[in-house]
């Protein structure tokens, strides 16, 4: 009979609890399949609670902001002081990766109930401004303390990620809010898209978002961001927030064709192409046939235009129509539309008619192609980022003048009793607008000898001239008011850019036309394989179809991105570092390379602690200058304010009295006195001395008269003061009197 083995059990010793637990468990790379953090999913931060924060953040800003605020007041210091400063350590202090999120959110309700309220200026519009303005300073309150790749990661995790605006809200507001809410926007949100959406171009243009902006441009922080729809949906691997190493990733890797920088040079590939089938095909068009250039045009520009109906519903029309050129892409969509419609129609009729139609609608994609190439190549230019607010202000100011002046159409079509169609008399009224034309005014009399004249000068009046100064005046504010803030403008359209070129559908690893290959034998694959097959399917034709691009994307990652890259955020080192300035800084023949050197090694022990030395004086130096101090004695009376402390209410002294407050609470206003009256006293036995006896007596009989009559009353003043302020000078001062005498004339007058 064999023994039994015996079992050991071994106690492990009790695992100390964590004091504080992490914002950020470990840091995801990009080398294996592990379940991370996905910007669609929030299940790593389950534990947060979003919903409370959201009205708790609600709360606060709804009691501490009572009246509108302007942004120059919000950035004063004593509101940075007493109001800014306390609810960003407040809210830092929570230790919650969603906070940004949460001011996001509550900025964003704001500005909504803002745009019901009559006054646009009113107390919603302080309280959207402060928490964009607390939620800038707290992303790099984040900065500062994570650096490295760490902090880089980090920083993904808080703009990038996912959250649900009910997360961890009670089951029945839960169910209410899903009762309400249509499905297809119940989706999570990153802090990034939010900021866009609520156009907070100043938190935006901060260098800490600019930091994570460049990050998920170039590639080095990848992620699957969360979309509406998706024309392919393939979500059998997501990808993590991560940072991404080239060298542990395949040679092969799909998911470098949706990063923002390599989607940016192939759209403007794409573009490219498209415009030169268009020039190709209207200047080798055949009306009555169909050639080759119209069938690669026609296709080519149907796949362009299904990627851009991807990338409208990937993000939603508010994301989309933040690019600078997305009116230009869904006009010149629409009237592709319209000659494909016209086309088809030809042949299937055999009519000309329709043919030659459709190439005249055809030809109005010029002027919105040709600009497009601009705005593409010159996205930065001032006069581009103005352009598209100063159209919107004109087609409003355009609309609304129609609408006014319809009425003066009406009233001549009328008046005139059918003389002239409508179609003529709105010609007329057109080139009186622009002043191009007079004949309307020439020919108002055949409507009525004295009503036509009468409506056409007073048309001329209001449309030519209040009108179209009334439009001046809005284009040249519109353009003053982006010129001022001209680098934060530039900021947020390069953050739609990079928000839109992260794409999450799996149609835009096909570049047009393979796009609609992709969607004819996809969407019917998806209903009849797993999704696992599916996605090994999906992945080996993108690798097929792009073998080249995918190669050369590789290469040039491994070799020239990549090369010694340590994830440090230097914001010198762009694209506009020329080789000139590399070969200075490589070989240390720049003077500033030496200046630099000094704050890359961190000071010893002791010298920090003489640097550190005067550290509370600097922190509260401020804090100090704003604070009312109080007297040494209970018995002394307040004295009324005056007009000095109506202007500055948080400032009783001046900033001198903050250094020596005890000092100048000893002196009294007697011995002030008394030492202004020896200073003076001293001044004239000064002067006294330097002038000679010549001058006193020398102006003849009558100089001589009035100063001897004079000399003693003003000698005795003098020397009384002398003998009170400095006994043991009155000696000498009784023998100088016409020194002292001369003095004491020369101050009266």
């Amino acid at each position: 009979m064999t023994q039994r083995p015996t079992r050991r059990r071994i106690t492990l010793p009790p695992e100390e609890e964590e004091q504080r637990r992490p914002l950020l468990s470990r840091m995801y790379t990009d080398h294996g399949d592990d379940e991370g953090l996905y910007s669609c999913v929030t299940n790593p931060h389950s534990h947060l609670p979003v919903y409370t924060t959201i009205h708790r953040i609600r709360r606060d800003i709804t009691s501490v902001v009572e009246d509108y605020l302007s942004l120059e007041q919000l950035r004063d210091v004593r509101i940075n002081i007493t109001v800014v400063r306390p609810l960003v350590d407040k809210f830092y202090e929570l230790d919650d990766l969603s906070i940004v999120y949460c001011l996001l959110v509550n900025r964003a309700q704001f500005l909504d109930e803002e745009s019901y309220s009559s006054n646009r200026q009113n107390v919603n519009w302080t309280r959207a401004t402060l928490c964009e303005i607390i939620a800038t300073r707290i992303l790099r309150r984040f900065g500062e303390d994570h650096d490295g790749s760490e902090g880089l990661l980090f920083l993904a995790h808080v703009l990038v990620a996912g959250f649900d605006p009910y997360q961890n809200a009670p089951p029945r507001t839960r169910a209410a809010a899903e009762r309400r809410i249509w499905r297809g926007y119940h989706r999570t949100l990153p802090s990034l898209e939010v900021a866009i959406l609520t156009e907070s171009k100043h938190f935006l243009s901060s260098t800490t978002c600019q930091k994570i902006v460049a990050a998920i441009y170039e590639g080095r922080v990848i992620y699957t961001p969360s979309t509406q729809w998706d024309i392919i949906p393939d979500h059998y691997k997501l990808k993590p927030i991560s940072l991404y190493d080239p060298r542990g990733s395949p040679l092969l890797n799909q998911y470098r064709l949706i990063v923002p920088r390599t989607r940016t040079i192939l759209e403007a590939i794409q573009f490219a192409i498209l415009l030169a089938l268009y020039s190709a095909l209207m200047v080798m068009r055949e009306k009555d046939k169909l050639t080759v250039t119209e069938c690669l045009f026609a296709v080519y520009a149907f796949g362009w235009g299904l990627d851009q109906f991807a990338t409208l519903i990937a993000h939603g029309w508010n994301v989309y129509t933040q690019n600078l050129w997305s009116f230009l892409d869904v006009g010149f969509v629409s009237i592709y539309g319209v000659y494909l419609v016209l086309r088809v129609h030809s042949f299937r009729t055999g009519l000309p008619g329709p043919g030659e139609q459709s190439f005249d609608v055809l030809a109005l994609a010029a002027p919105l192609l040709v600009p497009r190439l601009a705005f593409t190549l010159l996205s930065d230019n001032l006069v581009f980022l103005s352009l598209r607010s100063m159209m919107a202000d004109f087609f409003l100011l355009t609309a609304l003048s129609a609408w006014c002046f319809f009425g003066f159409l009406l009233s001549l079509l009328w008046l005139g009793e059918g003389a002239h169609p409508w179609l003529t008399i709105s010609k007329w009224m057109i080139f009186i607008w622009f002043g191009l034309d007079g004949t309307g005014i020439q020919r108002s009399a055949e409507f009525h000898w004295l009503l036509g004249p009468s409506l056409m000068v007073a048309f001329a009046f209001l449309g030519n001239t209040l009108f179209l100064t009334i439009l001046v005046s809005m284009l040249s504010n519109t353009f003053s008011v982006i010129s001022a803030n001209a680098t934060a403008e530039i900021q947020f359209r390069r953050a739609v850019l990079t928000l839109e070129g992260v794409k999450a559908d799996a149609i835009f690893a096909y570049q047009p036309p393979f796009n609609i290959l992709a969607v004819f034998i996809f969407l019917p694959l998806k209903f009849i394989v797993s999704p696992r097959w599916f996605h090994k399917i999906h992945v080996a034709a993108v690798r097929l179809v792009n073998l080249p691009l995918l190669l050369m994307i590789a290469v040039a990652e491994r070799r020239v991105s990549w090369d010694q890259h340590d994830y440090k955020y230097n914001p010198g080192s762009g694209d506009e570092t020329t080789g000139r300035k590399w070969f200075w800084q490589k070989w240390q023949l720049s003077a500033s390379r030496y200046i630099r050197s000094v704050f890359d090694e961190p000071p010893s022990e002791d010298v920090h602690d003489e640097i550190a030395v005067d550290d509370p004086m600097t922190h509260h130096l401020i804090r100090r200058q704003f604070t009312r101090q109080t007297t040494a004695s209970s018995t002394e009376t307040r004295k009324p304010p005056r007009r000095r402390d109506s202007t500055f209410p948080g400032i009783r002294k001046k900033p001198r009295g903050s250094f020596s407050v005890a000092e100048q609470e000893q002196e009294s206003l007697e011995d002030r006195l008394r030492a202004m009256e020896k200073s003076m006293a001293r001044m004239e036995m000064m002067l006294a001395q330097l002038v000679p006896d010549t001058q006193v007596g020398g102006g003849g009989e009558e100089g001589e008269g009035r100063d001897g009559d004079e000399a003693p009353g003003r000698q005795s003043a003098i020397d009384a003061t002398s003998e009170d302020s400095y006994p043991a000078a009155s000696g000498s001062d009784k023998d100088t009197d016409g020194d002292g005498f001369a003095v004491e004339s020369s101050f009266r007058r």
